[in-house]
């Protein structure tokens, strides 16, 4: 993945990190004895299923770059803050978004080591993402981002 000079400089697609340890975790349930939540299959479902419809309503926040005429990808630059949408409650809402994708996904499919893993998932998109993109952020927009960034939670 080319990164630009002008970008967070993340040189991953941070979804590649939710479906690999996704992926992994389900994989792993194979193998380990231990490889249910010991809950009804409908609840399972269910719950899974608010999760994922949530987590896909979260990645709203795509669209609003797209309309802002900024990228998506944290190896591109950034021309705008997207302050409006689900950016007015949380300054993470895609990465938020497919961390309930994954949660709903791990559930659904019965998955307790996956779910599991989503914390390890968390913290890897905590700091080698979310770090970089804040760095990057106030260093291109300054006062107007740490204005947001004083007003608006990092994840709710």
């Amino acid at each position: 993945m080319a990164v630009e000079p002008d970008s967070a400089g993340v040189r991953f697609p941070p979804p590649f990190v939710y479906l690999g340890a996704l992926l992994l975790g389900l994989a792993a349930e194979r193998f380990i004895t231990l490889r249910s939540f010991g809950i009804d299959w409908r609840l399972l479902a269910a719950t899974g299923a608010l999760l994922f419809v949530v987590g896909a309503a979260m990645l709203a926040g795509a669209g609003l770059f797209r309309r802002l005429g900024t990228s998506v990808p944290p190896s591109q630059p950034t021309t705008h803050i997207a302050t409006t949408g689900p950016y007015r409650w949380t300054r993470n809402p895609m990465y938020l978004g497919i961390a309930l994708i994954y949660g709903g996904l791990a559930i659904g499919f019965d998955g307790p080591i996956a779910f599991a893993s989503l914390p390890l998932v968390l913290i890897v998109i905590q700091t080698q993402v979310v770090a970089r993109e804040e760095l990057y952020l106030e260093a291109k927009f300054g006062d107007d981002y740490r204005r947001y960034k004083a007003e608006v939670r990092r994840w709710l």
